[in-house]
């Protein structure tokens, strides 16, 4: 498994392509939510993943302040293999490069209520009351970098 950290005009079409259907496949048909999946945002992203024999395996993107938020926001995390500790690894390196690329000292994300432990677990701390997005019960969660 190795890890890639590249700005959108990095991407290979591959790449691109390969991300975008791992999103989908999760968060639009997976989870039966219709929504906006690409976004706009993508642009202005640090994208971070692993790859395993030349396949995406798992991702996550990294907004700078500003763009989605007033800190620095990840979001869109995901694995395709799923309770085998690649999305702690995987969010563990995006923790990393915001840091090194944003200068992060607070990291931001809206998490599905369901993976509230998961992000606790790399302690993150919630923040908000559960509210609906897409349908989809969320809490807002926020990470102190040290």
């Amino acid at each position: 498994m190795q890890t890639y950290i590249k700005r959108f005009d990095q991407l290979s079409t591959r790449e691109l392509y390969q991300i975008l259907k791992l999103r989908v496949d999760v968060f639009v048909v997976e989870q039966s939510c219709p929504y906006e999946e690409i976004d706009n945002l993508d642009y202005d992203a640090i994208h971070v993943y692993f790859k395993e024999d030349d396949e995406i395996i798992a991702y996550l993107r990294i907004l700078d302040k500003g763009v989605e938020s007033e800190d620095v926001a990840i979001g869109r995390v995901i694995s395709a293999k799923r309770r085998c500790g690649i999305g702690s690894k995987l969010l563990s390196e995006g923790i990393k490069a915001a840091k090194e690329n944003f200068k992060a000292e607070k990291i931001y994300i809206e998490a599905q209520s369901y993976a509230r432990k998961f992000y606790e677990n790399l302690d993150f701390k919630q923040i908000s009351e559960e509210f609906l997005l897409d349908d989809i019960p969320h809490i807002k969660m926020e990470l102190i970098v040290d």
